[in-house]
């Protein structure tokens, strides 16, 4: 996949580096629900540890 793809889809908001849910699903060539899901039995390996 190409760097610059993902570049784009990356946004600052507040201070954060941040990628939507449905730019996630399009870059892994799924639907928005299904990756909605994954994330929902696996928030661990989701979720940026402090």
């Amino acid at each position: 996949m190409e760097n610059n793809l993902i570049q784009q889809r990356i946004y600052e908001v507040r201070g954060e580096m941040v990628m939507l849910d449905f730019d996630l699903a399009y870059l892994y060539e799924v639907d928005t629900k299904i990756l909605n899901q994954a994330v929902e039995r696996n928030k661990i390996g989701f979720i940026e540890k402090e």
